[in-house]
Parts: C-alpha cells; sequence; structure tokens
C-alpha cells in the first residue's frame, strides 16, 4: 500500500516539474478570435522588438494609396538616443550605411520567399557590416540622436517584399505583439 502511494506520489511530482516550465513558457491563452490579417502573406517569423520589449508606437503603418502617393511606410517606435535597435528575425544584412544623411540597417530576413522579406531601420549608427548573418534579438545598432523624422526621438522601423512596403507589427506574432502578464494554471487533477 505504501509503495503504490509513494509511486503516485512520485509521479504527480515528475509531472509537476514537466510540465510547470512548459505552462510558464507557453503564450497565455486566446479569450476571443483575433481580426483577419491583411498581411497574411507576411509570417510572424519576428522574436524580438526592434527596440525595448513593447515600445510605444508613435506612429503607426499608413500604406500609400498610389506606389509614389503619400503615406508612412513604416512604423515609429519611442525610444532614447543610444537604445541598442535590434534585429527583429533571423536573417543577413543587406545594408549597414548612410543614405540621405541617416544610419540604415536593412536585413533580408531567412525563408521568407522570393524575394525575401527586408527589414530597415533608421536612423541607427550600425554596429554590423553587409554580408553579416543576424540572430533575432541580436544588436544590429544604436539610435542616433540626429536624422530622426519623429518630434521625439524614434526609431523607424520598415517592411518590404520587394518594392511592396508592408506593415512591419504582422511579422510580431500575437504572442509577442499583444503580451499580456504571465499566468498561473492549476495543477488539481492530476494522477
Amino acid at each position: 500500500m505504501r509503495a503504490k502511494r509513494c509511486v503516485r506520489v512520485c509521479t504527480r511530482l515528475i509531472l509537476l516539474l514537466v510540465l510547470t516550465p512548459a505552462i510558464l513558457l507557453s503564450p497565455p491563452p486566446r479569450l476571443f478570435a483575433a481580426a483577419p490579417d491583411p498581411d497574411a502573406t507576411v509570417p510572424a517569423v519576428g522574436r524580438a522588438w526592434p527596440v525595448g520589449s513593447r515600445p510605444e508606437v508613435l506612429r503607426g503603418w499608413e500604406p500609400p494609396a498610389t506606389p509614389y502617393g503619400p503615406g508612412h511606410r513604416g512604423v515609429d517606435l519611442a525610444a532614447a538616443p543610444g537604445t541598442p535597435v535590434r534585429a527583429v528575425a533571423a536573417g543577413r544584412v543587406a545594408f549597414a550605411g548612410r543614405v540621405a544623411g541617416k544610419g540604415v540597417v536593412s536585413v533580408d530576413l531567412t525563408g521568407t520567399g522570393d524575394p525575401l522579406l527586408r527589414t530597415t531601420y533608421e536612423p541607427v549608427t550600425a554596429s554590423v557590416e553587409e554580408g553579416e548573418e543576424v540572430e533575432p534579438g541580436e544588436v544590429i545598432g544604436t539610435l542616433d540622436t540626429a536624422g530622426s523624422h519623429c518630434t521625439a526621438t524614434c526609431v523607424h522601423w520598415g517592411l518590404r517584399r520587394g518594392d511592396t512596403y508592408l506593415n512591419p507589427l504582422s511579422l510580431l506574432p500575437p504572442w509577442l505583439l499583444h503580451r499580456g502578464p504571465s499566468r498561473l494554471l492549476p495543477v488539481w487533477g492530476l494522477p
């Protein structure tokens, strides 16, 4: 009788040790159905925000009505000068240099189709070079103090496939885009 009870208690402890990390590391359950994604052709391969863990979006993506029309071809994320700027997803640095007096880093994202998706970050003082492989969350530079088109300092984050601009926020999976507080689930009723 004691042996059975010991086996049962040990089994519960092992299950608790195995399931707890899995539960803590999994995304929170979805309570509502997600709205349809207008950029369904963009895989949610992002694993990090370009700056911070959930920066304020100062200006959202506003696609132009025509290829050369007015709009905002990216998003502006609030950040202080000198803030590390990180690669959102794995890829290869396509460009790291100055364009029209602004520091720009562009990264072609690995495995995102043909042509590859390309993210851009500006104004950035690059710490990477053209051709370098980068991982999600890897620092690619720091936010410049000059060259921002925002009233407050910001990083402009863009996304393109070929000549088509897309919403860069569509790269982020829901668990990263709408991260809420961690939730512990009860373990009652385990065998």
